[in-house]
């Protein structure tokens, strides 16, 4: 792509104290494609420790790291549901499943053990409609190649004939 499609992108994950930080880490790492993200401590509801994982992507390549590892599955479930994904201030929305992710499965979440993704999709004017068309064009552009597929020996045979 030659231009961002993201004024900004987020992606976040919290680190509670019953989960193990390193495999958290390791996991919201091969999703960012680095090593190099924020992490502040907090405080949980009831007082335990809580990590927030943080990373905001400002260049294209580092966006582009972030959904080209999410897999067919998951960026074909997110292009059916752009309409619910991005709201009218163009602010693309969505949660991976954290329990999943860590066992090696990029999933969509539908509760709140969540890594999230959110950004500001790029569209001008900045409308709605426009930013849906902006990132299904985007997240199109992951799709695997169409090579040519090549014919079968017996085929190419009688196709000669």
């Amino acid at each position: 792509m030659t231009h961002s499609v993201f004024h900004w992108l987020r992606v976040e994950a919290f680190v509670y104290a019953t989960e193990k930080e390193d495999l958290v880490r390791e996991t919201f790492s091969s999703l960012v494609g680095t090593d190099e993200f924020q992490t502040d401590i907090s405080e949980g509801e009831h007082g335990n420790r809580m990590l927030i994982l943080q990373f905001m992507a400002s260049r294209q390549k580092e966006m582009d790291a972030v959904f080209g590892s999410l897999g067919q599955k998951v960026l074909s479930d997110l292009t059916a549901d752009l309409e619910n994904r991005i709201d009218d201030d163009c602010v693309f929305y969505t949660r991976l499943d954290k329990q999943k992710a860590v066992q090696g499965e990029w999933a969509i979440a539908h509760h709140g053990d969540v890594i999230s993704i959110t950004g500001k999709v790029a569209s001008n004017p900045a409308k709605k409609e426009i930013a849906v068309a902006n990132m299904r064009n985007y997240l199109g552009s992951f799709a695997p190649s169409q090579a040519p597929r090549e014919e079968a020996p017996e085929q190419a045979e009688r196709s000669r004939t």
